[in-house]
């Protein structure tokens, strides 16, 4: 951290932040991130489906 010194005396302390990470253009979502997103989105299917069946 680094901390400077006011006028009147009082220390400011100012946090370290964290280095900054490029992303490049053109990378997909892997196939694991995919699957995991239909099947969430099956899932929600699902219960509307249920939820209608019920009411």
């Amino acid at each position: 951290m680094s901390v400077t010194k006011e006028d009147g005396g009082k220390l400011n302390a100012f946090a370290r932040e964290p280095r900054m990470e490029v992303i490049e253009t053109g990378t997909g979502r892997s196939r694991s991130t995919t699957v995991l997103l239909l099947a969430g989105l099956a899932l929600v299917l699902v219960m509307v489906a249920v939820a209608a069946g019920i009411s």
